[in-house]
């Protein structure tokens, strides 16, 4: 891929993805301009790299000298700078497309999965980087410890997290493939669960056949796509059953974070502590070891440097402590996470009692796994729901679901929950109830950590 000098425009630049590969094609000699509709830190940084940015979509913002343009997921057909660049002929790219041509320059590893994929993509990127490697990587997640959620190194790997929603993975050619696990989700796109599989089946072989492919040995859907490769890449299995290539065995809770050994084929390798809490991690802590590994690094030196890794934004992150509030926010929006968020967070922290602010995301998802949503709230002492967030639905599905749909739901299983339509209001009532020894988790993909940071606006002015 021949990129030194040449012109690429991004319309919807600002995105986590969008920004994270201008970044890289900088770095390797491209020229990027670029617009989207709000000014934000992560603009202000790629025009510090020299990225020219403008705020607004119009059709003059296209540099005439612009060799390709690439689109974020969000841009539509009624985008005027899209509009235009059709008509003067330019080459147009979605996001996921650009990514791979530049992926497929470098040693690849893409990450994988329903769950878990930016905290294993930002967690392999930390290792790399700690232990020298330098790598590329752009993830789905700002990453603290490597001050972003996109990376340009001078080392010859490219860490991506690999997204299943339009099937956008299948434009990724790993030298080392990852898939952590297959569940319902996306309905809104994929027929039902048997496409969901076929898709990653898909992604599964493109991995490189002198590569590896990295799997949850115990993840049924995932052992669907495994029994279909007679020949292909290397494949290695990790899970917390005997059976798996890469297992962990005697887990013990230690101040509320796991440590476990890591076997390798029935043999010991080593203890490992790891920083993050909940048994899901453990499962993404192994899918680490065993492509770390097989990049390279030997057990030696992530039994040393693994425990370091403090996660990412937005998972079951600490926002703040007053007096003896506690106030978390984390991204869960399916309900494996929530039950796996729920059930970390009890181990962790033991509160008194625990509030989840959940602000479901999609009314096509709540629609689909409505059920499974209702009872995975069971960990929680009190649930309050607001309206939800609105995000590539039609009117049909949000005719269809509502908040309160929900909220009656998880009455039905014997928990409490409220539904507050806004945050204001929300904030208001744990003004009024929350009391000491108590845990408040803000949790979804939309912006109910806003009512987080009121909350503790709030606590610190008031306590």
């Amino acid at each position: 891929m021949d990129i030194t000098g040449k012109k690429y425009h991004f319309i919807g630049i600002g995105g986590i993805g969008t920004s994270g590969l201008a970044k890289v094609l900088m770095k390797n000699g491209a020229v990027i301009s670029g617009s989207d509709m709000s000014d934000s830190p992560v603009i202000e940084q790629l025009c510090a790299h020299g990225a020219a940015v403008t705020l607004g979509h119009s059709p003059d913002n296209i540099p005439p000298d612009t060799n390709e343009v690439v689109i974020s997921a969000a841009i539509t057909g009624a985008n005027p700078e899209l509009a235009r660049a059709s008509e003067l002929g330019l080459p147009i790219y979605k996001y996921s497309e650009m990514l791979g041509l530049l992926f497929d320059t470098y040693t690849g590893i893409a990450v994988a999965g329903t769950h878990g994929k930016s905290t294993t993509s930002g967690w392999l990127s930390w290792i790399f980087d700690k232990t020298g490697k330098k790598p590329n990587f752009i993830v789905g997640a700002d990453i603290p410890q490597l001050g972003g959620s996109s990376g340009v190194g001078n080392g010859r790997l490219f860490v991506a997290e690999a997204c299943e929603y339009d099937r956008s993975f299948l434009n990724l050619h790993p030298k080392i493939g990852v898939v952590l696990n297959i569940e319902q989700d996306h309905l809104d796109y994929y027929r039902d669960e048997d496409e969901i599989v076929d898709a990653f089946a898909d992604f599964a072989a493109q991995t490189d056949l002198n590569g590896v492919l990295i799997a949850n040995g115990q993840d049924k859907n995932v052992a669907r796509i495994l029994r279909r490769f007679k020949t292909g890449p290397k494949i290695i299995t990790f899970g917390l059953e005997a059976f798996c290539d890469i297992s962990a065995r005697n887990l013990e809770l230690t101040n509320g974070c796991y440590e476990f050994d890591v076997c390798q084929n029935n043999a010991l390798l080593g203890r490992i502590r790891i920083g993050l809490p909940g048994q899901h991690n453990v499962l993404n802590a192994l899918a680490v070891i065993a492509a770390a590994m097989a990049a390279g690094l030997d057990f030696a030196t992530l039994q040393k440097e693994l425990g370091g890794f403090t996660g990412i934004d937005r998972r079951l992150m600490l926002k703040a402590k007053i007096d003896e509030i506690t106030i978390l926010d984390d991204y869960a929006h399916h309900p494996t996470e929530i039950r796996a968020s729920l059930k970390a967070i009890r181990e962790k922290y033991a509160p008194r009692r625990l509030w989840c602010l959940f602000q479901p995301h999609q009314y096509s998802r709540t629609r689909f796994l409505l059920d499974d949503f209702a009872e995975s709230f069971k960990l929680a002492d009190i649930t309050i729901v607001p309206e939800i967030y609105f995000v590539r639905d039609t009117a049909e599905s949000k005719s269809k679901v509502s908040a309160e749909t929900l909220v009656e739901r998880i009455g039905q299983h014997q928990c409490q929950a409220l539904f507050i339509r806004d945050f204001a209001g929300i904030v208001d009532h744990l003004k009024e109830h929350v009391t000491d020894g108590d845990l408040v988790v803000t949790m979804g993909a939309g912006t109910i950590w806003k009512a987080a940071d009121e909350y503790i606006q709030w606590l610190r002015e008031h306590r």
